[in-house]
């Protein structure tokens, strides 16, 4: 039986592990966290377990996908919980390195995908995406998974990691799990615990707005007037609006007019807190 305390913390450690696994002929699942683990990685590890025998779930605070203005010193942190519900959620081992493991002292190698990541959170967050690409890379290598399990929520990271393994030629499938949503409508998020309780009962007119963009386009309704429509809205609410955007599900294109294939995409700020979320265009039951 797993154990909450089966954690390795060294790239040879985790690669004896795999390897052990592959010697009895078991496939491998790779599930990347920074931890503050809430039911959506938990989503994400049981879709990994869904598609092969063993599952790693990582658990590491990447400082260089933050800015110097953003919130790494202040992400929640708290080993103990999160591993203990991974294992409870049917992770099989831990990997949760140190930042000297990861980075150690001449690290100078920086990954980037250049044309996915130009706008949209790209624009409002310089070098986050390479500091994801860079993180990513490093650990489909070290891990070197048969699959790698990221989330909706993060649609434009989940399409530049796709790239990613795509241009790099790096022997993994790349797979998606769908937003967890509160009951309300809310993405599931570490950040959410930021949310005064004021600014939480407003949080769920995001989802609300891009639910309602989504609707106008299935109606004929063009890109522009329904995103635009949602930035008047969600202002009038009290959001900060980075961007609503209608966007190429695959490619993350402008797309303009008249379409039926989309992704609505949109981030805001809430008081102090960043939120980002997403919807297909039709819109699915959820």
């Amino acid at each position: 039986m797993t154990r909450a305390e089966d954690a390795v913390r060294t790239v040879r450690d985790l690669r004896a592990r795999v390897a052990a696994w592959r010697d009895a002929g078991e496939t491998v699942a790779l599930v990347p966290t920074m931890g503050a683990i809430h039911a959506g990685h938990l989503s994400l590890v049981a879709l990994a377990k869904a598609q092969a025998d063993r599952v790693v779930a990582s658990l590491f605070v990447n400082s260089l996908q933050f800015g110097p203005r953003e919130d790494f010193h202040a992400y929640p942190r708290d080993e103990a919980n999160d591993a203990a519900a991974l294992t409870a959620g049917g992770s099989d081992l831990l990997y949760a390195p140190d930042a000297s493991e990861m980075y150690p002292p001449g690290f100078s190698t920086k990954v980037s995908v250049n044309d996915l990541t130009e706008d949209l959170c790209g624009a409002a967050r310089p070098n986050h995406f390479d500091g994801v690409a860079t993180i990513v890379a490093k650990l489909l290598l070290q891990c070197a998974p048969d699959i790698a399990v990221f989330g909706e929520k993060d649609y434009q990271q989940l399409l530049v990691i796709k790239r990613l393994v795509r241009d790099l030629n790096i022997p993994v499938e790349i797979a998606g799990g769908a937003i967890v949503r509160e009951d309300d409508g809310l993405a599931l998020s570490s950040r959410n615990a930021y949310l005064s309780p004021e600014e939480r009962k407003i949080a769920p007119v995001l989802y609300q707005n891009l639910c309602g963009v989504a609707g106008e386009l299935e109606k004929g309704s063009s890109a522009d007037d329904a995103s635009t429509a949602a930035r008047a809205k969600l202002e009038a609410s009290g959001f900060r609006v980075d961007y609503v955007a209608v966007r190429n599900p695959d490619t993350l294109e402008v797309l303009q007019g008249q379409v039926k294939d989309a992704r609505v995409l949109a981030a805001v700020h809430l008081g102090k807190t960043r939120l980002i979320d997403n919807v297909p265009v039709p819109l699915q039951a959820r």
